[in-house]
């Protein structure tokens, strides 16, 4: 360790090393080189991929939610779309609209349908995508909507197009597409289909 934490030989002994390293500067620029020492250990590219398990929608246990705003759907298996934003909800009554939209579902953390991923800060957690929806032709569409975007959008979005690429290449059942629809543009286009939403909304499929 202090071959790789110094730059010059260091006492790990002496009194004065060991102030400095209780320093908030120093604790955080230690935890920082594990974070990445570990990660660069744990998260590897395989280079491929294989579906060990599905998601049945309709198996999902009946949950408690808290107290929110909520639309009661038809087209989906859930009796309750509970929103985390009021964007959600316009989304989901969006959906309800669109003629080419055979169902859909809200990724409930119940639904358990999440992806690992590398955060900005270097943590490894996990993303849970918020609408999952199906399409004429057997095609699914994973859907993140974002009011405002942070840091980890990016990664997130990067992780989906690589679970999409790998899914699709693991089968050939189901065509999985994503995108991500940001809110500003969401009020400002207000797409009348869900092909409309597909075609414009190309955030992060181009280049990521």
């Amino acid at each position: 360790m202090q071959a790789e934490l110094f730059d010059r030989p260091v006492d790990l002994e002496d009194p004065n090393t060991l102030r400095n390293m209780s320093e908030l500067a120093a604790t955080k620029a230690l935890i920082e080189s594990f974070k990445k020492a570990i990660n660069a250990l744990t998260v590897r590219d395989k280079g491929d991929a294989e579906i060990r398990d599905t998601i049945k929608l309709r198996q999902t246990r009946p949950f408690v939610a808290k107290t929110q705003g909520y639309i009661v759907p038809k087209k989906s298996v859930f009796n309750r779309i509970i929103g985390d934003s009021e964007l959600e909800l316009r989304f989901a009554a969006f959906l309800e609209d669109c003629s080419d939209v055979v169902s859909y579902a809200k990724n409930y953390w119940s639904v358990n349908f999440k992806l690992d991923y590398v955060k900005a800060d270097g943590d490894i957690s996990n993303y849970y995508p918020d609408f999952i929806v199906k399409l004429p032709g057997k095609r699914i569409v994973i859907v993140e909507t974002k009011g405002q975007e942070d840091l980890d959008v990016p990664l997130k979005m990067a992780r989906l197009r690589q679970w999409c690429e790998d899914i699709n290449r693991g089968q050939k059942d189901v065509e999985y597409d994503f995108v991500y629809v940001d809110e500003e543009s969401f009020e400002k286009y207000k797409p009348t289909s869900f092909k409309h939403l597909i075609d414009g909304f190309r955030g992060y499929k181009e280049t990521i």
